[in-house]
């Protein structure tokens, strides 16, 4: 076969292999489509066995019928591969379905010489309750009984077949043969419309754990992003996040002469290097039980008292400020390039919210976050500063230097205390 030919004939080969499907089609349609097909290849089949094994135990019956239906069948079927036009294709296959098993019927006999042929008929309604609809199917079972109750008129008031047209073995063994034959398509049919149920409630099992693991993937994000009692209240409400607290300390950690460092390495060394640091910021900011707030450039930022969990937030802000200082000093994995920090620690009142709508953050506002700003800008390196307030609170439990009056940009002379050590008796 030359190739322009070839190419057509395979994709129509394929098309009547899936039934027609496409990849528009939702699933309920994919499995209409599968059912019907599926349908029109048992009926084609069972009807010529059931020729076969009639002309096998005596009687002749014209073959011109289930030719013309097995023609009818096939034609149809071609016809929607080409078109496409399912709903035409189902109506006009269950017609068939419903229609053939009658004319059988009426061309051999009544009833009993027929022995039940009619029961193919059932084969419409049937297939309409799982092709169709529910309500649809209705319609095609009220056409079988109709035309099963216009047999039996027929049959009792105008038939006069003779007795021995067909003989009674015969008839004992279709009426047999038939109520099998047409359970085993309604049997086949049911196994198979359940088993691809099964295979589309297994699609949909799978991806609604594909589902969770998205929800909890972007939960673990946006906690990553906001403290968990502002992510709940941001899931639940549109409105805008903004609250006031009376006492939180915050921290700024600041790496000195990071952009002159910087400087000699290339972007994927500045990532690298920074990124070692602030996870290990990070880790010690979850251990401690307080919040970073966000990192500006090569600053770090980080507050207590912002959520319940930490117990004493302003005595874990120094602690987890001098764990920062030491492991900078020593830990040369996470600081290979020997970088020093300066910090700046204040206490009071603040605002907190959520900014924006897209690529929103949590940040903080107010006095304290100036002040604790800049003293850390005031520093030195490897100092730990803060204000009289913090003083206050730590000084029972951290060894400090003697206090200094320093300026402060937008705040004048302020004194302001550097923190040393934990005391002794703090251990």
């Amino acid at each position: 076969m030359n190739a322009p030919f070839a190419r057509p004939a395979q994709g129509f080969v394929a098309r009547i292999r899936n039934a027609g499907i496409t990849p528009e089609d939702n699933d309920e349609l994919k499995l209409a489509k599968s059912l019907l097909v599926f349908a029109t290849g048992l009926v084609s089949i069972t009807s010529m066995v059931w020729l076969i094994i009639y002309w096998s135990l005596g009687p002749r019956l014209s073959s011109t019928f289930p030719f013309i239906f097995q023609l009818l069948l096939a034609g149809n079927l071609l016809l929607y591969i080409k078109t496409g036009n399912f709903n035409l294709f189902r109506v006009t296959q269950l017609g068939l379905f419903l229609f053939a098993p009658f004319a059988v019927q009426w061309s051999i006999g009544n009833f009993v010489t027929a022995s039940g042929v009619i029961l193919w008929g059932l084969l419409a309604p049937f297939g309409a309750l799982m092709i169709v609809g529910v309500r649809q199917s209705l319609a095609w079972f009220m056409a079988w009984v109709l035309l099963t109750a216009l047999s039996g008129f027929f049959d009792f008031y105008l038939a006069d077949t003779p007795p021995n047209s067909v003989p009674l073995r015969t008839a004992v063994v279709f009426f047999a043969l038939n109520f099998i034959a047409v359970a085993s398509p309604i049997y086949a049919l049911l196994r198979f419309a359940a088993s691809e149920q099964q295979i589309a409630k297994g699609r949909l099992a799978e991806a609604h754990r594909l589902l969770v693991l998205e929800q909890e993937r972007a939960e673990r994000l946006l906690l990553n992003i906001l403290p968990e009692p502002i992510a709940k209240r941001l899931k639940e409400s549109n409105q805008t996040i903004a609250d006031g607290f009376s006492d939180v300390t915050v921290m700024f950690v600041d790496i000195v002469n990071f952009t002159r460092v910087a400087a000699g390495m290339s972007p994927s060394q500045v990532f690298a290097m920074l990124n070692r640091i602030f996870s290990a910021f990070d880790d010690m900011a979850e251990r401690h039980g307080l919040e970073k707030i966000k990192t500006i450039g090569d600053a770090y930022m980080v507050a207590g008292g912002l959520n319940d969990s930490a117990h004493e937030y302003t005595k874990r802000i120094a602690e987890m400020a001098i764990e920062m200082r030491d492991l900078l000093a020593s830990d040369f994995a996470v600081n290979s390039s020997h970088l020093q920090v300066r910090i700046g620690i204040g206490t009071g009142p603040v605002v907190a919210g959520v900014v924006g709508k897209k690529k929103f953050i949590y940040d903080l506002w107010g006095d304290t976050v100036n002040l604790a700003s800049r003293i850390t800008s005031e520093g030195a390196p490897g100092l730990i500063r803060c204000d009289l307030t913090t003083y206050r609170r730590l000084n029972p439990y951290f060894e400090f230097e003697q206090p200094q009056n320093v300026y402060l940009k937008g705040k004048g002379e302020m004194t302001v205390f550097q923190i040393i050590a934990p005391r002794p008796a703090a251990n």
